[in-house]
């Protein structure tokens, strides 16, 4: 199952990011050059590229962009730490922005301080297409863990979109469909509208229509009487950030559809890669909740559909408390029960090599593959 590639670089240190503009979604599909670090701000801020996986890899991407043109060895780190300072102000709610920019920060310090400039963003570009390459392999390997979910015959819900689209490649919560439709399991999937950006109904159901997977598109309002009507096993969703005790925020509506998903004794999972963890958090509490602008509920797609001056509340995340979770499907397996004592052991375990590198299309030998496996063993503390 595959869908048009969501963001990659172009070219070489000089180079730049192209990605798809998911706003012009279904009607177009259309590219998007980002060839300052500005533009790759605009990008994340406006949602033309989303998904706390993609816009981390599109972060990363952004600081070797940032960078360019910094030929000053006495300034180039304080060019980075500002470049990594206004892309944190992009978007707040995703981990995985702040986790790959902290990573790209972390880089420079380990191993641009002796050599040149240009040597210094080799490394960096290395980096950034090392966090796609991993991210594309830890979708695969959520897909692997989690399609022993989906039976024969069922019926699955998701909310917003957590495909191809919301990462380097195949998603999270997508990709246990598409492994399980990539297994012969016949299903068929409803996917919520997801007010008020319309992910859902731009964007997933693009997807799996793409993929040749049966899906019917509701509006968020119909998801329990979709329940009720026993169409209807599974619910699996995606997440932006998840607390200790996991505790998960993904988009506006998430936890409506598992407090419908408890009612009805319906299974509800997310499946999310060990990125978007963020262990500092002890509850969902912490979660910083992003606000935006009133106008995409007031004048949805250009359109005006509210009163002038209406006051307007507009989150564009809720968090899900973790006892409504039925299990997280990481790239590591599953989390099972939800709770920080088994978020912590399935977290600490190293990747295995199927995990890393079962999936991957990019590795070319058995060379390549060894190298590899030694590189994460030592970064694990195995060798």
């Amino acid at each position: 199952m595959s869908t048009p590639r969501t963001l990659e670089w172009i070219g070489d240190l000089d180079g730049h990011v192209r990605l798809i503009d998911q706003t012009q979604l279904p009607a177009t599909l259309a590219y998007r050059d980002c060839r300052t670090v500005e533009d790759v701000w605009e990008a994340i801020r406006t949602l033309r590229v989303r998904g706390a996986p993609a816009i981390g890899v599109a972060a990363a991407m952004g600081v070797v962009v940032g960078v360019q043109g910094c030929d000053d060895a006495t300034r180039y780190g304080e060019r980075l730490r500002e470049v990594t300072a206004y892309l944190r102000t992009s978007r707040p709610t995703a981990v995985n922005l702040f986790w790959a920019l902290e990573r790209m920060e972390r880089c420079f310090e380990r191993d641009c301080q002796q050599g040149s400039p240009r040597e210094w963003a080799r490394r960096l570009l290395k980096e950034a297409l090392a966090i796609e390459e991993e991210d594309r392999r830890m979708c695969r390997a959520i897909g692997a863990a989690g399609a022993h979910l989906i039976a024969d015959g069922q019926g699955v819900l998701t909310h917003c979109n957590a495909g191809g689209l919301a990462t380097a490649e195949y998603g999270t919560a997508l990709a246990v469909m598409f492994a399980a439709a990539e297994q012969g399991l016949r299903f068929h999937v409803y996917a919520d509208e997801t007010r008020p950006l319309l992910q859902g109904a731009r964007l997933t159901a693009w997807e799996l229509h793409q993929a040749g997977i049966p899906v019917t598109l509701i509006c968020d309002s119909m998801a329990g009487q979709v329940m009720k009507e026993g169409r209807v096993q599974r619910v699996i969703v995606g997440a932006d950030r998840i607390a200790a005790n996991g505790d998960t925020a993904n988009k506006i509506g998430t936890y409506g559809v598992a407090l419908l998903a408890r009612a009805h004794d319906i299974p509800f999972y997310v499946a999310a890669p060990s990125s978007t963890f963020d262990l500092s958090l002890p509850t969902g509490d912490g979660i910083l909740i992003e606000q935006r602008d009133s106008r995409e509920i007031t004048h949805g797609f250009g359109r005006q559909t509210a009163p002038e001056g209406i006051d307007v509340y507009n989150p564009a995340f809720d968090v899900t408390p973790h006892y409504l979770i039925a299990g997280i499907i990481t790239e590591k397996g599953m989390i099972q029960p939800v709770r920080e004592e088994s978020i912590r052991e399935v977290l600490a375990q190293p990747p295995s090599i199927f995990d890393l590198f079962g999936k991957s299309p990019n590795l070319r030998s058995a060379d390549d593959i060894g190298a590899q496996v030694r590189e994460e063993r030592q970064a694990w503390g195995e060798e």
